[in-house]
């Protein structure tokens, strides 16, 4: 029997003690509850990190983001988009699957272009979304671009260029992409499930770094993404966002900080137990 259990998250640790997110298994942790503790995954800065990614063709940080500027028009570029500086960019990368969001996002998914924005997705996942993702990047041409592909440097480009980062997600234990949109100043949308409750503060909190929904349906996400656009008018206001969210420590050695508590309670209990 073990002396402690741990998941990716405080909110997955409670969610995984109901029937939806249980599988089977909710009695028992429910029984278990008090030696049941959630602990975010950690980024790893070393790859993850505007000022030394190597994929970015321009580096920056939260003091001086004119590199951003520099990698937004070369995505733009390479991609083939004509949106100009005041248009916001919306980056996704994910599997294209439903647990992603992809069932919300897509009925929506016309009225989040008629804001005003651009829109990149990278992925791969089921036909459907494929074949439906194709069908909407020729009905926007140069605001709309769909890469259906692993790629990881242009995971690195839509993390460093685009201006916002969509996860939508139906369910998420932890999460790794809020981690690094924030670190590069690309402001999460994200649905208030899993590690993305525990890591993205919304913008109307102090504090805020990135905009939270909580209903899993479409008008939610798409109030979630027309609240963005709205405060990203407001230059000021969307700089200083950006700055809190490069600020966010989500390092592996604040993970680390949270096992080594995690495993000293283990082995008092292993102690108490002897």
């Amino acid at each position: 029997i073990a002396d402690v259990i741990t998941t990716v998250s405080p909110t997955y640790a409670k969610e995984i003690q109901t029937p939806e997110f249980g599988y089977g298994l909710e009695g028992v942790l429910r029984a278990r509850s008090k030696d049941l503790y959630g602990i975010l995954n950690g980024a790893d800065y070393t790859v993850w990190n505007p000022e030394k990614d190597k994929f970015l063709p321009a580096k920056y940080n939260q003091k001086d983001l004119t590199g951003k500027h520099r990698v937004r028009e070369y995505l733009v570029s390479k991609l083939s988009l004509s949106v100009d500086h005041g248009t916001p960019l919306i980056g996704m990368v994910s599997r294209l699957v439903d647990q992603k969001g992809l069932d919300i996002l897509i009925p929506v998914f016309d009225d989040i272009v008629n804001l005003g924005v651009g829109v990149i997705v990278l992925g791969l996942g089921d036909k459907k979304y494929h074949d439906k993702l194709t069908e909407l990047a020729k009905r926007y041409p140069g605001k709309v671009s769909v890469n259906l592909a692993f790629d990881e440097e242009l995971a690195h480009l839509i993390e460093g260029g685009c201006d916002m980062f969509l996860m939508p997600s139906k369910f998420e234990p932890c999460g790794l992409n809020q981690f690094y949109s924030m670190k590069y100043g690309t402001i999460p949308i994200v649905r208030k499930t899993g590690g993305l409750a525990d890591s993205v503060i919304d913008h109307d909190e102090p504090n805020g770094t990135g905009f939270v929904f909580e209903t899993y349906e479409p008008q939610a996400l798409l109030e979630a993404v027309r609240r963005a656009v709205a405060v990203f008018a407001d230059r000021d206001a969307w700089t200083a966002l950006m700055k809190r969210a490069m600020t966010a420590d989500f390092s592996w050695e604040r993970s680390a900080r949270e096992y080594d508590r995690v495993y000293r309670i283990a082995l008092q209990k292993v102690q108490t137990h002897v």
